[in-house]
C-alpha cells in the first residue's frame, strides 16, 4: 500500500499536506481500502472553524457512513466539490484527485504531533 513520505497522518486514517499557508487534507490509501466503494463525502463546515480531532465530515461507503476527525484545528476553507458527483475518486487517487478538504490551521505546530508514513504503516500493520 502506498503512504507517500511527505504527508502527516493521524490514527484515524486520515492524511495532510501542509501547502503554504493552507493543509489538504483526504483519507488514507488504507482507510479507503476499509471501506470499500465510496458512494458520498459531506462536508457541512466549510467556513466553520474546527478544533482538532473534530468531525469535520462524513464518508459514506456501501457498507457503512464514517465521520471525518480534523488532523488540525482551523478553518475549512474549501470542500473538493468534484467528490458531488465522483465520491468514488476517493478510492481511484486517495493522495490526489481524492482530496477532501482544504484547511487554514490556526496551529500549525500540531503538525508536529501527526504521524509520519512510517508510524502510521507500523500502526495499521498491528
Amino acid at each position: 500500500m502506498n503512504f507517500p513520505e511527505e504527508l502527516k497522518y493521524t490514527k484515524d486514517h486520515e492524511w495532510v499536506k501542509i501547502e503554504g499557508d493552507v493543509a489538504v487534507i483526504g483519507v488514507t490509501a488504507f482507510a479507503q481500502s476499509e471501506l470499500g466503494d465510496i458512494v458520498f463525502v459531506e462536508v457541512e463546515t466549510v467556513g466553520e472553524e474546527v478544533e482538532q480531532e473534530e468531525v469535520f465530515g462524513t464518508i459514506e461507503a456501501v457498507k457503512t457512513v464514517s465521520d471525518l476527525f480534523c488532523p488540525l484545528s482551523g478553518e475549512v476553507l474549501e470542500f473538493n466539490e468534484g467528490l458531488e458527483d465522483a465520491p468514488e475518486t476517493v478510492n481511484d487517487d486517495p493522495y490526489g484527485e481524492g482530496w477532501i478538504i482544504k484547511l487554514k490551521p490556526s496551529e500549525i505546530a500540531q503538525v508536529d504531533g501527526l504521524l509520519s508514513a512510517e508510524e502510521y504503516q507500523s500502526l495499521i500493520a498491528e
